[in-house]
C-alpha cells in the first residue's frame, strides 16, 4: 500500500470513528411546552411555550457530551406530521416523534405564570423512546418571571443529572456560565417578544417575526437569542 493510500485509509477510519462517537452520544429533543394558565392569560402567554423550549435546548446544548436536536428540526417534523406545535401531543406521538428525529429522550412540559405575583413554574417530564415509558416526570423549578433564563438553566441541570446524562465538561461549563451571566437580567418582556417572534416565524410570517425580534433586542440590547435568530432569518 502506498503512503498516500495509507493516509487516506487512516483518515477514512478516523471519520468513521468520529461518526460512531457522535451517534453514541445520548440525544435529547425538546417539544414546545404547554401553557397551563386559565382564562385570558392562556392566550396572552401561549407563545411562551416555544420560547421556553428554545431556552432549554440552548441550555442543554451547552453540554458537548450529549446531542440536542435543533428547534428548527423539531418544528419541521411537527409541520410534516401536521401536529400541534404547542406541546399538546399525546405520549405515543411524543415517542414516535422522538424516533423520527433520532432522540433517546423526549422532553415535554407545562408552565404556569402568575404575572401579578411575578412568578412562573416549569414542570417537565421526559419520555424514553426505547422503552416508550415516562422516564422521569418530576422535573420542576419555580421562581421569578424576570429571572426566567437562570430558571431554565436550573431545570437543564436537573435534567442532565436526573437522566444520568454525561457530565458537562469543565470547559463547556465555564463558557456556558459566562454566557448565562450576561443574559441573566433579560426581562420577561423581551423573552415574550422573542417567543412570539418564534411563533410567527413558524407560521411563515417572516415580516412579523423580524419586527418582533427587533423589538426583543430593543427591550434588551444584549439579548443574544433574538440577535442570532434575526441574522439567520435575514440570511446575514
Amino acid at each position: 500500500m502506498s503512503i498516500k493510500r495509507m493516509f487516506a485509509t487512516v483518515a477514512g477510519l478516523a471519520l468513521v470513528a468520529q461518526g460512531a462517537v457522535a451517534q453514541s452520544k445520548p440525544t435529547v429533543a425538546v417539544l414546545p411546552w404547554t401553557n397551563s394558565a386559565l382564562g385570558a392569560a392562556n392566550a396572552d402567554l401561549a407563545a411562551l411555550g416555544k420560547g421556553i423550549a428554545d431556552l432549554l435546548i440552548n441550555a442543554m446544548a451547552a453540554n458537548s457530551n450529549i446531542r440536542v436536536v435543533e428547534r428548527d428540526r423539531i418544528q419541521a417534523v411537527l409541520d410534516e406530521q401536521k401536529l400541534a406545535s404547542d406541546g399538546r401531543i399525546d405520549p405515543q406521538t411524543t415517542v414516535r416523534l422522538g424516533k423520527i428525529v433520532g432522540a433517546h429522550h423526549m422532553v415535554t412540559g407545562v408552565y404556569i405564570t402568575e404575572l401579578s405575583k411575578n412568578t412562573i413554574r416549569l414542570s417537565g417530564r421526559v419520555f424514553n423512546t426505547e422503552t416508550t415509558e415516562v422516564e422521569r416526570g418530576d422535573f420542576s423549578v419555580e421562581g421569578r418571571t424576570d429571572a426566567l433564563l437562570p430558571l431554565v438553566d436550573q431545570l437543564a441541570a436537573k435534567m442532565n443529572s436526573g437522566l444520568n446524562l454525561p457530565s458537562i465538561p469543565a470547559r463547556d461549563q465555564e463558557q456556558h456560565a459566562s454566557a448565562t451571566k450576561k443574559q441573566e437580567k433579560v426581562p420577561f418582556q423581551a423573552v415574550m417578544l422573542y417567543s412570539r417572534a418564534l411563533d410567527e416565524q413558524d407560521r411563515g410570517n417572516k415580516e412579523k417575526a423580524v419586527t418582533l425580534y427587533r423589538q426583543a433586542i430593543a427591550a434588551f440590547p444584549a439579548y443574544e437569542a433574538p440577535q442570532s435568530a434575526l441574522k439567520k432569518l435575514e440570511g446575514k
